[in-house]
C-alpha cells in the first residue's frame, strides 16, 4: 500500500506525544524525518519515535526530495511563514490551528496556494475527523433535534507560566487563538454556515498581555452560539446544541481520548439516550484522510477558505471587545 512520506517541522510536545505516534499508526502515513533548530534534540526524538532522519534546521528537511508532505506544529506566528516555504519547496502541508495570526495573513496563504494547485494545504482541526463529531453532524443535518436555535460551548485550562509559548503575545498566544478557535470552528461546522456578526468581551493578563478569559456570542441568524474560553481557569470543556425538538450534549468535544470510550447525550421529549463511541484516535484519522487526499489527488475535507473564515470571527470578537458593540463579520 502506498503511503505519503511525512516530515515534521519541530519537536513540539503535541507532535511528540500526540500527532506523530497517531500518524505512525495510520494506513497512509509514513513519518520519515523530523527537524529541530537543535540537531541533538531532533536526533533524540527521532530515536525515541523510530524516525529515520533527523535534521538540525527546518530548511534542511524541506530540501529533502524524498519528503512528500510536512506537518507544522510550530508556534502560531510561524505557521504562515513556514507553510509558504514548504509550498515553495513543493511539499503538501498540514498546519496546526490557528492557521495564522490574522485574517490578512490567512488570506495571503489562500492567494499563494493558487500558485500551487497541485499541493494540498489544510488547517489541523483534528476533532472533525472523530466518529463522534461525524455522528453529531449527521444528527443535526437530519433534523433529529429540529431547527438549531442555540449552541453553548466552554473550553478552559490553567497555565499562567509567562515562559510558555501560549502566553507570549508576540508569538500569537492567548486563549482565543489557542482554544477559543475550537469553539468557533465547531459551531460553524455543526451549522454549516458562517456567523454574520459577533459580540465579545475579553480579559487580558496585566503582565503577559494575552487574553486569559473571553466570552462571545456569534449571530448565525436563526441561531445564536455562545462560548467562553479561558487559560486561567480549571480544566473543563463542553459543547451543547439546542434544537426545537431536542438537544445534544457532547461530553468531550476537543481533547477526545484515544484510549477510552467517549459519549454524547441525545435528549428528545424529556428522554435521554446515551450514545457511546469506541476508542478512536482523531489524529490518526486526520493524518490518513489528508494523506489519502494527496494520494488520490482529491480535495481536502477542510478548505483554506474555512480557515480564513475562522480567523475573521476571532478578529471580529477582539474588535467587538474594544468597541463595546456588535461587529459585522465580512
Amino acid at each position: 500500500m502506498k503511503k505519503v512520506r511525512w516530515g515534521i517541522l519541530s519537536t513540539a510536545k503535541i507532535a511528540r506525544e500526540k500527532v506523530i505516534p497517531a500518524m505512525q499508526a495510520g494506513q497512509y502515513c509514513e513519518i520519515t524525518a523530523i527537524a529541530s533548530r537543535n540537531i541533538e534534540q531532533a536526533r533524540t526524538i527521532a530515536n525515541e519515535l523510530s524516525i529515520e532522519n533527523a535534521y538540525g534546521s527546518y530548511e534542511e528537511l524541506l530540501n529533502d526530495p524524498t519528503i512528500d508532505a510536512v506537518y507544522i506544529p510550530l508556534p502560531n506566528h510561524m505557521h504562515i511563514p513556514w507553510t509558504l516555504k514548504a509550498l515553495k519547496a513543493g511539499k503538501h502541508v498540514l498546519c496546526e490551528k490557528p492557521i495564522a495570526v490574522s485574517a490578512s495573513e490567512a488570506y495571503l496563504l489562500l492567494e499563494e496556494c493558487k500558485q500551487h494547485p497541485d499541493l494540498k494545504v489544510m488547517e489541523a482541526f483534528m476533532y472533525r475527523f472523530h466518529p463522534q463529531w461525524t455522528f453529531v453532524k449527521n444528527l443535526v443535518d437530519s433534523g433529529k433535534i429540529g431547527s438549531v436555535g442555540a449552541i453553548q460551548a466552554f473550553f478552559s485550562y490553567y497555565n499562567d507560566d509567562p515562559e510558555n509559548i501560549r502566553n507570549k503575545k508576540e508569538a500569537g498566544g492567548g486563549g482565543l487563538m489557542d482554544i477559543g478557535c475550537y469553539c468557533i470552528s465547531q459551531s460553524r461546522y455543526i451549522l454549516g454556515k458562517e456567523p454574520i456578526a459577533a459580540q465579545g468581551t475579553i480579559n487580558y493578563d496585566p503582565v503577559m498581555k494575552t487574553d486569559t478569559l473571553a466570552s462571545a456570542i456569534l449571530d448565525f441568524g436563526t441561531c445564536k452560539s455562545a462560548f467562553t474560553c479561558s487559560t486561567q481557569l480549571a480544566p473543563a470543556q463542553s459543547f451543547n446544541i439546542y434544537g426545537t425538538k431536542g438537544l445534544i450534549k457532547v461530553e468531550i468535544p476537543v481533547n477526545i481520548p484515544a484510549d477510552q470510550t467517549t459519549r454524547i447525550w441525545l435528549e428528545i421529549d424529556n428522554k435521554r439516550e446515551e450514545i457511546l463511541f469506541e476508542p478512536e484516535n482523531q489524529y490518526t484519522f486526520q493524518g490518513d484522510i489528508f494523506s489519502k487526499a494527496i494520494l488520490e489527488n482529491d480535495k481536502v475535507p477542510t478548505s483554506l477558505q474555512d480557515a480564513l473564515n475562522n480567523m475573521k470571527v476571532i478578529e471580529a470578537i477582539k474588535k467587538s471587545d474594544k468597541k463595546g458593540e456588535w461587529v459585522n463579520i465580512i
